[in-house]
């Protein structure tokens, strides 16, 4: 039975790379899939699910309008299964989209992304996810400062903690850092 999963983490949490991971062995059985980003994440260009360890691959674009339904129906309705990177930037009508996609299509879809921004509230995408999923799952990695478990992420800005601003700012290591709560609230100064 097909199902609505959620994979989320922290940065740094090995998100990307489990998309590509599982496209491939999906892929090594010769069943189809269909590999969706959102248009938000742009550092490797728009429409690319890329990993930090240097593996990408293109992926469908996923625009604030795009109806996710009617574009899988569009692709592949023999689809084995979809997997959607940068879930957290996806919209309320999408997550709605995809559920559909799972109970009327048959079709299982697995997303993942982060669960909370960098000041500690949820994304929409990750807030409905939450909400509607079958199955939720944490992806865990270790605190850039110890070696408790990551839970948060933290932005940086000329080496100082960023807490006020825009939610979306693409970027990785260079902006943020997965931290365990205790570094979240009182994080170490970076020197360059």
């Amino acid at each position: 039975m097909a199902q609505l999963f959620f994979r989320y983490g922290a940065m740094n949490s090995g998100k990307s790379i489990e998309i590509l991971k599982v496209a491939h062995n999906y892929e090594e059985q010769h069943k189809s899939i269909i590999i969706m980003t959102s248009s938000l994440d742009s550092r490797d260009g728009v429409g690319v699910v890329s990993s930090r360890i240097g593996l990408k691959r293109d992926a469908v674009t996923i625009y604030d309008d795009t109806n996710i339904l009617e574009t899988v129906k569009k692709i592949n309705t023999d689809a084995a299964c979809i997997l959607i990177d940068e879930a957290q930037f996806l919209k309320k009508h999408h997550i709605l989209e995809l559920a559909h996609i799972v109970d009327d299509l048959q079709i299982p879809v697995m997303t993942f992304g982060l669960k909370n921004d960098f000041k500690n509230e949820l994304f929409e995408g990750s807030k409905y996810l939450l909400l509607y999923a079958d199955k939720i799952e944490e992806m865990k990695t270790i605190c850039w400062f110890c070696r408790k478990k990551a839970i948060m992420n933290l932005r940086y800005n000329d080496g100082q903690p960023v807490y006020e601003g825009d939610q979306v700012q693409i970027g990785g290591n260079q902006a943020y850092f997965p931290v365990c709560r205790r570094h979240y609230f009182c994080p170490p100064k970076l020197t360059k």
